[in-house]
């Protein structure tokens, strides 16, 4: 059991982080050190609670925890208590129906089996008479309780640093639950029943465990992995002679101290996922930071990310991004206002360069569409043209048809298509002229174009 002064010191650390939390407007999760209290293995199965109520219970409880003595009732400030539990609201309608949750809701508190095998039992409610007025918070505790939340026995420590940031139900009750394995990195086999009993009230889709496992159990996992100090995973076991899955348990691995402390902090969660995803920052680097936390601020952190950023779309890492950064960090490198405007004339001149080669582009563009469709119109006029010769050489008498014949021959553009299609003048005749697919084109435009000039003379 902690001493008096240990005792009087956490309290006074938790006074003090609200003071400064309350002057910058920041909730508990924000707190720049840890708030939490040595919570008794026993006191995990409060059912039918929701995540709000849990809050308010958590700091009730720390606050029991952390008096110098005990009391028949506990007084404080009702901002200090609102901040405790992360109560943001100025809504005291909603703040009444959580402490009356609270108020008839129980803890369930369990020890291991006696020599008999049988496993003794225990049930209370978590807070007493609860009231505020006048900017103060005031609330009872059984007398049974406070004897288990103060006296010995085996414990774990609670954050409400990383509780208050559960917004699951189930999330925070299995966190609750798996939160004394920690140390072990592997619990017993939990029957489905009891899982689902850790929530209280579940409704009938969590009796098929594929409902249980998508509405309840992966988000839970995931939320705890995402907010809490540990990192889950689970297996599965069918019943005996069935294939029907009927207990998991929980391999558990408890996040390095410094990255926790990072993740914990709500300002710091876009910076802790930059270090680690995007640089890739080990836990020896995390540690570095978390031990010069006092010069290594956050506006001096997103500075060393900025010119890890700025180095690495210039080229200049070429090995490591996370030792760039920490270099960055520790000799306080940042991006200049002159490398800044280099950038911008860069960027300009590049967007000139876009542009002349966009413009160069579209010019092209338009003249391949103009030749295209004038050689489309050419085609179609040459087939016309041959079209209305053909027909005109059809409706001629003979002599006319053996004066076009002779004339296309001695002609320079007849000869030309002639010696292109390699065939001997001598042998044409109208048969040749006329079933000829190429020289057959090339003849009827000849005829059309000698009768238009005919008709224009």
């Amino acid at each position: 059991m902690a001493t008096a002064g240990q005792v009087a010191t956490s309290r006074q650390l938790a006074l003090a982080l609200f003071d400064d939390a309350n002057a910058e407007g920041l909730a508990i999760e924000s707190a720049r050190s840890d708030v939490g209290f040595a919570r008794k293995n026993v006191l995990i199965r409060i059912i039918d609670l929701g995540v709000a109520a849990r809050r308010l219970i958590d700091a009730a409880y720390f606050i029991v925890a952390q008096e110098e003595q005990v009391r028949d009732l506990y007084d404080v400030e009702l901002d200090y208590f609102k901040w405790l539990m992360r109560y943001s609201s100025r809504n005291n309608t909603h703040l009444d129906q959580v402490i009356t949750e609270a108020q008839k809701a129980l803890i369930q508190a369990t020890t291991a089996p006696d020599a008999n095998g049988e496993k003794p039992f225990g049930s209370v409610q978590l807070i007493g008479r609860v009231s505020y007025q006048g900017g103060r918070f005031q609330f009872r505790m059984p007398p049974d309780l406070v004897g288990i939340i103060r006296g010995p026995g085996k414990s774990h420590w609670l954050s409400l640093r990383i509780t208050s940031l559960f917004t699951l139900g189930y999330a925070r009750v299995m966190y609750d639950n798996l939160l004394p394995y920690a140390n072990d990195g592997l619990t017993d086999w939990f029957a489905l029943d009891e899982l689902r009993g850790w929530q209280g009230e579940m409704g009938a889709n969590a009796q098929i465990f594929k409902y249980f496992k998508r509405d309840w159990l992966e988000p839970a996992v995931k939320q705890i992995n995402e907010v809490s100090d540990l990192a889950l995973s689970y297996e599965t076991r069918n019943e005996t002679g069935s294939r029907k899955i009927g207990r998991l348990r929980f391999r558990i691995e408890r996040k390095d101290m410094a990255e926790r402390v990072l993740h914990t902090h709500e300002e710091a969660q876009a910076i802790y996922r930059t270090l680690k995803q995007e640089f890739g920052l080990s836990s020896d680097q995390f540690n570095q930071i978390a031990a010069e936390r006092g010069s290594y601020t956050d506006e001096r952190i997103q500075q060393a990310i900025e010119r890890t950023r700025f180095s690495l779309r210039l080229g200049k890492v070429t090995k490591s991004p996370a030792g760039f950064f920490m270099k960055a960090l520790k000799e306080g490198w940042v991006v200049s206002d002159a490398e800044r405007q280099m950038i911008d004339v860069q960027q300009n001149l590049a967007l000139a360069e876009q542009r002349v080669t966009e413009a160069k582009q579209k010019a092209h563009n338009v003249v391949a569409v103009q030749t295209a469709a004038h050689e489309t119109t050419v085609r179609e006029r040459m087939r016309e043209e041959a079209r209305t010769g053909r027909e005109l050489y059809d409706n001629a008498d003979r002599k006319q048809r053996e004066d076009w014949i002779r004339s296309y021959l001695s002609s320079a553009a007849g000869k030309l298509t002639l010696k292109r299609l390699k065939i001997d003048p001598t042998t044409v005749d109208e048969a040749i002229a006329l079933n000829d697919p190429d020289l057959a084109g090339d003849f009827s435009r000849f005829v059309f174009n000698k009768s238009k000039a005919r008709a224009n003379q």
